[in-house]
């Protein structure tokens, strides 16, 4: 009686496993989704860039008449405090923050909400019209 015989272990076989297991692992869907996440988040943040360097920038030299404020400095017993450059990244943060912010979480929530409720989001009616529909409806009922 013959000994059944093991598969062969080759180079060619292993690189053919890991070939194929590395075809199951990117096609999971997770690793496109976040690669895809990735490329769009990178084309997004140049669009975040140039909105905040080339319109809000311009907008704040406007209103301190400069927008570069890394000039600004202090000193203390021959210690140079270079706080400018603070200002210009703190700046910098909340307008990128902003940007996102009204661009992008704004309406992506509104599109959210308009799924869930199928369709335009009702308005919630505030507490005295609703009130006074109420008295609407009862007087109608009497009449």
């Amino acid at each position: 009686m013959e000994a059944a015989s093991a598969p062969v272990d080759t180079p060619a076989s292993r690189g053919s496993a890991w070939a194929t297991e590395f075809k199951t692992f990117l096609l999971r869907g997770n690793v496109v989704d976040l690669a895809v996440g990735i490329v769009i988040g990178a084309a997004f943040g140049a669009v975040v860039t140039a909105l905040v360097a080339d319109l809000i920038t311009p907008l704040i030299g406007a209103v301190f008449g400069t927008h570069d404020f890394s000039g600004l400095k202090f000193g203390i017993n021959k210690s140079t405090f270079l706080y400018g450059d603070f200002i210009n990244k703190t700046l910098a943060f909340a307008t990128i923050a902003a940007a996102v912010f009204f661009f992008v979480v704004k309406p992506v929530n509104y599109l959210i909400q308009r799924a869930r409720h199928g369709g335009e989001p009702a308005e919630e009616t505030p507490p005295d019209i609703a009130l006074l529909t109420e008295i609407r409806d009862l007087l109608r009922e009497r009449a």
